[in-house]
């Protein structure tokens, strides 16, 4: 499994969710798997996330093929908009 999507179950912030089920939705739409990492379920795994990203701010969603990062949800956007989807999750 290549594509990494890191998001939370746990956010009060309606920004966060809206843009997580909108890649989820987007990945789904285009059939490309990808593993869902929760990082609600302890630090350890936020600081992984912030630290693959490079951000030591970095909200989800992040996404990443492997352990190569891809970007955050502004870049999936502008991916999405000029359907270059495949190339920003480098599967193409």
């Amino acid at each position: 499994m290549g594509v990494k999507l890191y998001y939370t179950t746990v956010t009060a912030s309606r920004e966060v969710k809206s843009q997580q089920a909108e890649v989820m939705r987007i990945l789904d739409s285009k059939s490309i798997q990808y593993e869902l990492i929760d990082i609600s379920v302890g630090g350890a795994v936020r600081e992984e996330m912030r630290s693959k990203a490079g951000k030591p701010t970095a909200v989800p969603p992040q996404l990443f093929n492997d352990d190569q990062y891809c970007g955050d949800y502004q870049m999936f956007s502008e991916a999405v908009e000029e359907d270059t989807v495949e190339q920003f999750l480098k599967l193409a």
